[in-house]
């Protein structure tokens, strides 16, 4: 139909012959229909190719926003069904089924419903883009309303656990799929996706049950079901994990993988944890199709992006990534290794756990109880004639001493540690007990970083600020005098009224050039290279999210909340 559709808009003077070509050049390039490239290029609107097909093929148009769409209708013909025709069912009347489509000349569609239904079809003509989004709307899981599957528990399926160490509170052998505890356990996960959490906290106190999202790097309650289905609820997620559910009184570590269609699969990384009243149990969201694995797209600055790839191109030496537990660390190593990952190259990491499986990457699940620790795993490695190593964390002097000595043996090594700020790495591997001259000889670049929320593109608003307060966050008095503007969300139905939506990264990359490495072999402290570095050009933590803030990227209070002070 593309190409009769392009002979009449030019017949009929809606388009230009020169449109159509380009048009068409960008439906092969980009593999997308003639109608959509030429809304796409603004060539014409969609409303004016709606009016305009309606009127050639004498059916009528229709508006999908105003649509409520009929579930038992989207039972008929399948997400994928309508995808590949572009069509949606609208409504029924007797045997006659309503069909949106942007092709109300495409007999093989029509065939393929009535086939599929069993039904005569009546097309009605909506423009190509609002059927897609039309499509994703109602075929989107339904809301999740926690109060109807707690309608549905049957208090006689309840006991409570006076002992808060006794037997199972339902019995999961019989449960069928439909069992409340099942659907609200699978609720909570996908609810979880939905909205954009990074983990999911079961805690169970003395008289309550807490079911808390992390979202943006923030905890919100979710939930509060009654504290009589603890244990249900933590048994169902331990069997949805493989973990023992006999066993309530060690920590136990588990993975649950779901399938949510179109290829897409999401991993939870479970963990329970026995507390005085019952086990905590924290699930880990890893969304493989959200992994970033564009260096550009991490949020460097040029400067930066330079300096970090500059180090990881290095032949030999060591890159530290540093930073608390979720602040990004893992995807900036991946990025890197993702740089890095090519036919010439063996790369091998250690990692506990292995969070994503990374093609042409030899990668290592630590196991700490029968010995495959990150010390032993570097050992292998080197037996293993490798170009690049990662390991996970450096968490003990042995493990330190190794990757010391695999960087000034011809090998590239990454890993993270847990430290504050970039100086600070330094005085952590001294802790350890690693020499000043080895880790001046081995040390290429220690990168530092946090997650900051940004501010809701919907709602972002300008919020007045003085001087004091800017000086006090840390801007320079050249910097306030140039007029820096200070922003915050206003709160929106996008943003669930936080003001925050999604999260930037805030780097402090530190080169180890020749002036730092004199400091660290004269005994200096953090404070001391911390000014040397600053001396240097490289940006604080503080510095980098007080240039977001000054964007309009996050907040002043994010900034605040997420770095600590310079005190220079």
């Amino acid at each position: 139909m593309s190409n009769r559709l392009g002979e009449l808009l030019v017949r009929e003077k809606r388009i230009s012959l020169e449109q159509l070509r380009d048009a068409q050049e960008t439906q092969r390039n980009d593999n997308i229909t003639l109608g959509y490239a030429l809304a796409k290029m603004g060539y014409i609107s969609d409303e004016e190719i709606t009016d305009f097909l309606s009127k050639q093929y004498r059916v009528q148009a229709i508006d999908l926003s105003n649509v409520e769409f009929d579930r038992s209708l989207l039972k008929l013909i399948s997400m994928d069904v309508c995808e590949r025709h572009r069509i949606i069912p609208v409504s029924r009347s007797g045997s006659v089924l309503v069909v949106a489509m942007s092709d109300p000349s495409n007999l093989h569609a029509i065939d393929d419903i009535k086939f599929l239904t069993g039904y005569s079809v009546e097309p009605v003509v909506a423009s190509e883009s609002a059927i897609l989004g039309a499509i994703e709307k109602a075929y989107a899981a339904p809301e999740i309303n926690y109060d109807d599957i707690m309608g549905e528990f049957d208090e006689a399926d309840i006991a409570v656990d006076s002992e808060g160490d006794g037997g199972e509170i339902v019995d999961l052998e019989k449960a069928s799929e439909d069992a409340p505890v099942i659907r609200l356990c699978n609720a909570m996960l996908l609810n979880a996706i939905k909205k954009g959490a990074s983990d999911i906290h079961v805690e169970p106190y003395e008289r309550i049950l807490r079911v808390r999202y992390r979202v943006d790097g923030v905890l919100h309650e979710e939930m509060t079901p009654p504290i009589k289905l603890k244990n249900a609820i933590a048994s169902r997620l331990k069997i949805m994990s493989s973990l023992d559910i006999a066993e309530r009184r060690l920590p136990q570590d588990g993975r649950i993988k779901l399938k949510l269609g179109k290829g897409r699969e999401m991993d939870y990384r479970v963990s329970a944890l026995p507390t005085m009243w019952g086990e905590k149990i924290v699930l880990r969201l890893l969304d493989k199709s959200n992994l970033q694995l564009d260096m550009t797209k991490l949020g460097f600055e040029p400067e930066m992006i330079k300096d970090f790839k500059d180090a990881i191109y290095q032949p030999y030496g060591m890159v530290l990534v540093t930073g608390p537990t979720g602040s990004g660390k893992t995807t900036t190593l991946y990025s890197a290794l993702s740089e890095l990952n090519n036919v010439e190259t063996n790369i091998s990491t250690a990692e506990d756990p292995v969070e994503f499986n990374l093609t042409g990457i030899n990668q290592v699940q630590m196991h700490d109880d029968i010995g495959l620790n990150f010390a032993a795993a570097l050992r292998s490695f080197l037996r293993q004639d490798p170009d690049i190593i990662m390991v996970g964390e450096i968490r003990d002097y042995e493990t330190a001493e190794i990757a010391v000595k695999a960087a000034l043996t011809g090998h590239l090594v990454l890993s993270t540690l847990h430290t504050n700020d970039a100086p600070s790495t330094v005085t952590r591997l001294l802790n350890m007990g690693v020499e000043p001259f080895l880790v001046t000889a081995s040390v290429n670049l220690v990168l530092a970083q946090r997650l900051a929320r940004k501010i809701c593109a919907d709602c972002r608003t300008e919020m007045p600020v003085d001087e004091a307060t800017l000086h006090d966050v840390g801007y320079k008095d050249d910097a306030i005098a140039k007029g820096i503007k200070a922003y915050k969300g206003a709160g929106c139905k996008t943003c669930g009224d936080t003001g925050y939506k999604g999260r930037v990264a805030l780097y402090e990359v530190m080169p180890f050039r020749d002036a730092l490495k004199e400091l660290v072999l004269q005994g200096c402290s953090s404070a001391e290279l911390k000014e040397a570095m600053i001396r240097e050009g490289v940006k604080t933590l503080r510095m980098a999210g007080l240039s977001k803030a000054a964007e309009g990227v996050t907040t002043l209070d994010e900034v605040v909340r997420v770095t600590a002070a310079d005190n220079f």
